[in-house]
């Protein structure tokens, strides 16, 4: 352990600094993008076709990202490697305020994809190995808290700044905002005492089981179902051509933020296949309600709400859920999930790309969303309460 780490005095700095990690990447480094999408493509910087594909470009990069990060993180890299990703992080929505270039606006959101997933998985792991020494394991999930809070930060500043800036400058806001809260949660938490894993401490049992499978399988509908109207619902509602006061992100965001902890609850309170069960039938209302109400408000509306509702949610019962199946994996369970979701996030945007390049409305696209939560639901059926 280097001698500049120190003990914390409570254990609310460190998840404070955590949820500081996923504000700089998530909602400064990420999601502003939502928003920030129309506008940059009112301004002409891009087409909605070049939009979608540089979505797809920042989920390819999360998921490589991700995989890198348990690979450093099996090395004893951890806290180095999240230090260097979340500054990186930083820097780059930095970059972007001089990039109006589509391919090197391609190759910056790559890069802000893969130190994104390096942070997201690399922070929370972190935190919750120094809070389950503490005895403080069960206060890991307000570390996510970050997520709900950068929606709304991110929101409030493109709409703050929406008639004053234009195209590239756009990002300016969130590379501000961005660098200092990296710079003091990078700090901390390379200070934060951690410890290697011990080599061959983990079960290496088949992961896809009879138990397990649908569970997988059910959560890579997850990804692709909550991730077109997490990308493109503020873009569906200027094609529609009706503004929401307040707007489409920041209801997303509102709706996100209290999702923790009542999803936690919840799946405590009637177990966390069942609260899955009606978490995933939720989120598909809520992409539904823009196939079903097309061109109105209350399709807006509805999908904000349901929709920033739950996803966060989904999150936090499939790994709880997953864990007591396999309680004993580890790293090699993360890897699984990260993947399942990061692989079918991506296939969102492209099959929204596709579409709209053949003609189909942005809002039709909702309808692969809609499909792979309806798919989710049905095999959350197959999957056991527990082992």
């Amino acid at each position: 352990m280097s001698s500049a780490q120190h003990q914390p005095a409570s254990h609310w700095w460190p998840i404070l600094a955590a949820a500081t990690a996923l504000i700089v990447v998530h909602g400064f480094g990420r999601f502003v993008y939502t928003p920030l999408l129309p506008l940059l493509v009112d301004d002409g910087l891009l087409s909605l076709s070049q939009a979608a594909a540089l979505a797809t470009w920042n989920y390819v990069g999360y998921l490589l990202g991700a995989m890198l990060a348990l690979f450093a993180y099996q090395r004893g890299l951890g806290q180095r490697t999240l230090m260097t990703g979340l500054l990186l992080n930083a820097l780059i929505t930095i970059a972007q305020v001089w990039t109006s270039d589509f391919n090197a606006l391609a190759g910056l959101r790559l890069a802000n994809g893969i130190t994104n997933g390096i942070v997201f998985v690399l922070a929370p792991a972190l935190v919750l190995e120094w809070l389950a020494e503490q005895g403080k394991s069960q206060l890991s999930g307000l570390m996510y808290l970050g997520v709900g809070t950068g929606l709304i930060i991110s929101s409030l500043l493109v709409d703050v700044s929406a008639g004053s800036l234009s195209g590239a400058q756009r990002w300016i806001p969130a590379a501000l905002a961005a660098l200092p809260l990296a710079l003091w949660s990078s700090w901390y938490l390379h200070r934060l005492p951690g410890h290697a894993p011990v080599r061959g401490s983990d079960d290496h049992s088949a992961l896809w089981d009879r138990a397990s499978t649908p569970l997988f399988l059910a959560y890579a509908g997850a990804g692709l179902g909550y991730i077109l109207p997490m990308t493109f619902l503020p873009a569906v509602a200027a094609d529609w051509q009706l503004t929401m006061t307040p707007s489409t992100w920041f209801v997303v965001a509102l709706a996100s933020l209290p999702s923790t902890w009542l999803w936690n609850h919840l799946g405590a309170a009637i177990g966390d296949k069942q609260a899955l069960l009606w978490n995933y039938a939720i989120q598909a209302a809520g992409v539904g309600a823009i196939l079903l109400l097309p061109g109105s408000l209350a399709g807006l509306w509805l999908c904000a709400i349901l929709v920033g509702g739950t996803f966060l949610g989904a999150v936090l019962l499939t790994q709880r859920l997953a864990r007591t199946l396999h309680p004993h994996q580890g790293p090699r369970l993360s890897a699984a999930l990260i993947a399942l979701y990061g692989f079918t996030q991506l296939l969102g945007p492209w099959l929204a790309k596709v579409g709209i390049e053949g003609g189909a409305s942005l809002s039709s696209t909702f309808i692969w969303g809609l499909a792979a939560l309806l798919w989710a639901f049905v095999l959350m059926l197959w999957v056991p309460h527990k082992r």
